[in-house]
This record gives C-alpha cells, structure tokens and sequence, in this order.
C-alpha cells in the first residue's frame, strides 16, 4: 500500500510508480521512511523534497476552484463591503486573500446585478479599481448574515484541503543528524546517549517523554527543539467545515516568514496585481506550541464564541507540522488519565476528531511532535497503556561534578562574572557533600544571578567568593539542621 507523501510525489511527477514501490520494499526490509528510501535509491535528492514540502498552493482562478462555494463567498463578500464601507474592488480581494479576477469579481457583478452593491466611483480598464458600497437591501442582507455569524476574515480553506497539506509538510519528514542535534543544544551540557535517544525519536517523529528530577533541563532540551524545524510551512487563516468557519491561525503561535523566491516568482499575477499563490494560506515557521499547568480539556476542543459564532482551533492543531510541548506533565487541570482518554486514538492513528455544536464530529490530523516533560515518577501518572503509544522514554538526570563545573563557566561567560574553579570545590565540599545536596544543571544560573542581585545592591562588582557563596545558599536552599 502506497503512503500518502508517496502517493503525492508521484501526483507531482517527481518519482514514479516503479521508484515508489521500489522504495516501499526498500522500506520494508530496511526501515526509515519512504522519502528517506526514495533519497538512498537516489530517485530523489533533498532538495527536490524540501522544495515539493515547501510548494505553494496555486491561486485558485475561479469561485468553483476556491472549493467553498459561491452562496459561502457572496456572504462573506457582504460581510467585507458591510464593514470596509466604500471600498476598492481590489481591497476586498485583498481582505479576502482571494483573487479578484476570476473569483471576486463576479461575486460583486453577481451583488451589483442583485442590487445588493453598488459602483460609488470608477474610472479604469478593471473593475478592481472601482469602490463599491452596499446598498440599503445589501446592508439588510448583510446584517442577516452577520448574525449567524460575524466573521469577516481572510477566506477559508476547504477542510478537505487541509488533510494533504498537513500530510505534505508533517514533522515526520524532518532528518536531523547527530551534529545537527549537537549545534541545536549547544547551550546545553548533556550526556552524549541523550543525543542517541533524542535522534532517532526525532527523526522518527515519535512522541518523547522526557522525565526527571526538576532543575535538570527538561523544558530546555524540549524548547532547544524548535531550532531542528527546518524550513516552512503554510498554516491557513481559517478552515471552512459544514459550513463553520474554524480559525487556525495564531499571531501567538504562528511567526510568518518569507514565502521562498521561487514560488513568488511562479505563475501570474492577474491584472490588480492580485496574488500568485493562495494566499489563504500563510507561510510560516513550523510552530512551537507550549502549555504547561494552564493546560485543561477544552483548551483540546473546538472553541466556540457565541457572539462571533465562528470557531477557534484547538492547540494540537495550531501545533499541526511542528512542536507541541506539555510541560509539568501531571500538574494541569486535566487528569493524566483523563488526557489519555482524549488522546489515545491520535497518539495511535495520528488523526484525531472534533465536535461542531451543531453535534457533527470531523477528522483532522495530528500530525506534530508531541513532548511531555515532567518531574513526576510517570509510572505514578500513567498507565502502561499510555507509556506504550509514547514510544521514547528519557531519563534526563543530575550533571556529574564535571558537567556542572562546565555549566557553571558556561554561565558565568554569559552574565559576564569571572568565574573560579576553586568556588565550585569550595561548593561541592562545603554545601552540597555536606548537606547531602543533589547537583541539579539550573543551580549555577541561579546562583550566579543570585551572586549579580547581591553585587547590584552592594553597589560592587560580583564575586565568587566563600563569603558571597554562603550568603546565597543560606537564601536559597532551605536546609535542615
């Protein structure tokens, strides 16, 4: 059975049947993905990939070819003529992120012929120049419209657009290397078999746990993640699903970049200048999506606002192509067992289901690296069940004295405060052997700004001195007689 990347590739002419099929023999007998295979059996090479994965979605030409229909398009037009006023013909395809000729060029002649809009100005060869504005029956069909629902954003994508999108550009095609990973984590002080567990489940595009004592960077190593996303990817303004408009983009979580030069140099522009690709899809960063405590169930679930009636998207799908990353694993709102219950069918089969208020259910994909991270003992929060389908388990422990003299001058050379060697004997033997103290990776960040706060209100210049030391561990740690 042909993958679903596979069976893209050969829509686009860049493999074959024959190579595809080749490559899932390949695949079978070897493991790895089939992209992968494809690359080893030199059918394709990276780049061909990374520019297939990162192709822009054509502008559509026609209403039929936006895949929402001209009844969807003739109202969301009203609503944008409804609250631009008098606007330019072009502006409203701007808005709309849709091509004015071809698309919103006869939904105006279609409202203009219905008498529901108007021509207020307009001189030119094209209409898309021309300002329109409602007239008073337009303006009553606008404000029906609008309550059912008041959205007046960029255009939709079709939910059935969405699903090979996600496909094309899911995290699961990322290859990173050992010395990828070890520039990635360069500000960090691991043990080398963390970067041999760290690779293939990234690679892999598997879930990770990452447990342990607090302190020994955890959330570190998950956020240092983001750095391995390469490239781009297109995440729509919003989705259409029976009808519903579902917002995805997020300004918090999305960061646009440049759409690549080669697709903005592809195709033509249509005589207002209008876009080359659709530009209802936004070219971005692959995201990072981090929650910690704050974490509850319905943040898992379609967001409906009653005065808007649109939706917005949950977080797994804001976080659909890159990172979702759950820290404090085990100290949200929702119950471990209870996010197991939600998330053990798209943990298993990658898709998971969303409900309407009008009670119909709808599949998307989850198709994002998924990080827990935690300092609690996991067999205490969850049961076999749910460790099976997270198939990577790291154990990110305490530095060894050698680790955290290095983390220590990492960290002084970074807050510009001189470090001495003869302070950390003087730590690990007066402080932490006696008090039978455990190293833990974030203590020299805290102590060398504990040791700056101290310089800043004595008006000196900071120190690493036994004096200095004492006065901060005495502040820091809460020690038994």
């Amino acid at each position: 059975m042909q993958s679903k990347i596979g069976r893209m590739l050969v829509q686009q002419n860049l493999v074959t049947s024959d190579q595809l099929n080749e490559a899932l023999e390949r695949q079978r007998q070897m493991g790895g993905r089939v992209v992968e295979n494809l690359v080893q059996l030199k059918y394709l090479n990276e780049g061909e990939f990374e520019s297939f994965v990162e192709q822009a979605p054509p502008a559509p030409t026609s209403v039929e070819e936006t895949g929402l229909g001209e009844d969807f398009l003739i109202e969301l037009t009203l609503k944008h003529l409804y609250f631009g006023g008098v606007i330019a013909g072009y502006e409203v395809a701007q808005r709309m992120r849709l091509p004015f000729q071809g698309v919103i060029h006869p939904i105006i002649r279609f409202l203009k012929d219905e008498k529901l809009a108007e021509i207020k100005k307009g001189t030119g060869i094209s209409e898309g120049v021309y300002t329109f504005a409602l007239t008073d029956e337009g303006r009553r069909r606008a404000r029906e419209v609008i309550d059912l629902s008041s959205y007046a954003g960029p255009a939709p994508v079709p939910i059935e657009e969405y699903e090979p999108m996600c496909n094309r550009q899911t995290v699961r095609n990322l290859v990173v290397s050992r010395h990828e990973l070890e520039l990635a984590f360069d500000e960090l002080v691991l043990e080398p078999e963390i970067f041999d567990q760290l690779g293939p489940a990234i690679n892999g595009g598997r879930s990770i746990f990452l447990f342990g004592d607090p302190g020994n960077g955890k959330t570190s190593i998950a956020e240092a993640m983001s750095r391995l996303l390469k490239g781009g990817i297109y995440i729509p303004h919003a989705l259409k699903v029976d009808n519903q408009i579902v917002k995805v983009f997020d300004p918090v979580h999305h960061t646009a970049i440049d759409i690549p030069k080669a697709e903005m140099d592809s195709g033509e522009p249509d005589i207002t200048g209008g876009p080359r690709y659709d530009t209802r899809w936004v070219f971005c960063r692959r995201p990072v999506v981090e929650v910690g405590g704050e974490l509850t169930l319905s943040m898992l679930d379609l967001e409906f606002d009653d005065v808007s009636k649109y939706y917005e998207a949950p977080l797994q799908v804001k976080a659909n192509g890159g990172l979702f990353i759950i820290d404090d694993f085990g100290r949200q709102q929702v119950t471990p067992r209870d996010l197991l219950n939600r998330w053990i069918l798209p943990l298993e089969k990658r898709i998971d289901f969303l409900t309407l208020h009008t009670g119909n259910k709808f599949a998307v994909p989850f198709e994002q690296l998924l990080i827990f991270a935690t300092n609690l003992e996991p067999l205490e929060l969850v049961d076999e069940a749910f460790l099976r389908r997270i198939r990577y388990k790291i154990n990110v422990g305490d530095p060894t004295p050698a680790q955290y003299t290095m983390i220590f001058s990492m960290v002084c050379e970074s807050k510009g405060v001189p470090f001495d060697p003869r302070a950390i004997d003087y730590l690990l033997e007066t402080w932490y052997r006696k008090h039978s103290l455990p190293l833990r990776a974030c203590h020299p960040r805290d102590i060398v700004e504990h040791c700056i706060d101290m310089a800043r209100y004595h008006a000196a210049t900071p120190e690493l001195t036994p004096q200095i030391l004492d006065h901060i561990f005495r502040t820091y740690f809460i020690l038994k007689d």
